[in-house]
């Protein structure tokens, strides 16, 4: 059985290849999106069409949602089957996800229920997945250095999203929807487990929005996509999720030793150690495996599901400290497997407690390991992903 990878440079990807050729699937990997993203859609459809009267294949896959894969799917009739892993998409809201040879699984189901109900037979939900076996791998042939130097009291790897705030570029708000916006974005930052955002926006307010942004997305035509919804996901949604990761780590730097690798800056936070990037594959599953707490702030577009990093600090047999997210305690046991807060006070309290408790950390971090190998490798979860899109 063939299958035509549509690959964009995810860092999930290598993992999904290693496990559908497991599986005795082939795999042919289209890699244009890797380094052409701006392609128009007539553009990737006559590209793709090209590439598969090359390359037969069974079925499609691609991680995120592609409307032109999905319009060239239906053109063949073949199934699409995408693994929704980010939020937000809002590709998911183009007129595409209708198509009847769509099978689509999205992790968070707060986005899933948005979507179900456009194309119910054809959109699932399905909680991500972490690589025991890769992970281990890495972990296993660390030397004695890098073990050294990767070990941490508090780390945390990935984007402060303030690079990653269009928010930022808007001109000519007024005085008072600035005031506005603030208080929003401190509003829900403060909360965990309701995001409200897109109910506070009034169409007056979103016009203004609008117009002080210079790239805002065009209309969908024939999609289901609001203005609304564009800015309180796209853009205040990334807003609070820079002010939330921004107030977390400087304020666990001001008591503790904490160490971070990004690519964002830090230079607002005197006290805190920041690294530098982190090779994904390489180092990254040291960092969670040698330190004594790994923390996770999930980007606030993620309603309820649990983010990519949750199951990768969980993989390496790393302790975690997540903010509440609803999904987490259906898949994985609080207190026992993970560790979650609900306020910054909170988390101030736990990882004192955990640095000192290393008995309790070590158990709940191989607690959490086992839950994971058990049911949530790739291995498993891919099985349940083509079972589903093959019988349905």
């Amino acid at each position: 059985m063939k299958v035509v990878f549509v690959r964009y440079g995810s860092i999930l990807e290598p993992d999904i290849i290693d496990t559908f050729q497991e599986f005795g699937l082939e795999v042919i990997e289209y890699r244009r999106e890797i380094t052409y993203k701006d392609d128009i859609a007539s553009t990737s459809v006559m590209l793709l069409h090209e590439f598969l009267e090359k390359n037969p294949c069974d079925f499609l896959f691609s991680m995120d949602f592609f409307p032109y894969v999905s319009e060239v799917a239906n053109i063949y009739h073949l199934r699409y089957v995408s693994w929704v892993v980010d939020a937000p998409i809002l590709e998911l809201y183009t007129s595409s996800i209708t198509n009847k040879w769509n099978r689509t699984f999205i992790f968070d189901r707060a986005l899933y229920n948005e979507i179900h109900p456009l194309n119910p037979d054809c959109v699932f939900h399905l909680p991500l997945a972490g690589s025991v076996k890769r992970r281990m791998q890495v972990i296993k042939n660390a030397s004695g250095t890098q073990r050294k130097k990767f070990s941490h009291d508090i780390a945390f790897v990935g984007s402060l999203y303030s690079e990653k705030n269009p928010l930022s570029d808007a001109k000519g708000l007024s005085e008072h929807t600035r005031g506005y916006l603030q208080g929003i974005i401190k509003a829900q930052e403060l909360v965990y487990g309701y995001f409200f955002i897109e109910e506070l926006l009034s169409d007056e307010l979103v016009e203004e929005i609008k117009k002080s942004l210079k790239a805002f997305p065009a209309p969908m035509e024939g999609g289901f996509l609001t203005d609304k919804r564009t800015i309180a996901q796209e853009y205040i949604g990334n807003a609070v999720t820079a002010a939330e990761r921004e107030d977390t780590f400087r304020m666990l730097s001001e008591y503790f030793n904490v160490s971070i690798y990004t690519g964002s800056d830090t230079s607002e936070m005197p006290h805190i150690h920041n690294l530098g990037l982190a090779k994904s594959q390489e180092e990254m599953p040291i960092i969670f495996n040698r330190s004594k707490i790994n923390i996770n702030t999930t980007s606030k577009p993620i309603r309820t599901g649990l983010p990519l990093r949750i199951f990768d600090i969980l993989s390496c047999g790393g302790f975690c400290i997540s903010n509440y997210q609803e999904e987490i305690p259906e898949l994985f046991t609080p207190g026992e497997e993970i560790v979650m807060y609900e306020s910054l006070d909170e988390l101030k309290e736990l990882c004192a407690y955990y640095l000192d408790h290393e008995d309790e950390r070590r158990q709940i971090a191989e607690a959490g390991f086992e839950k994971l190998k058990y049911n949530y490798t790739y291995e498993i979860v891919l099985q349940k992903l083509l079972y589903t899109a093959f019988s349905k």
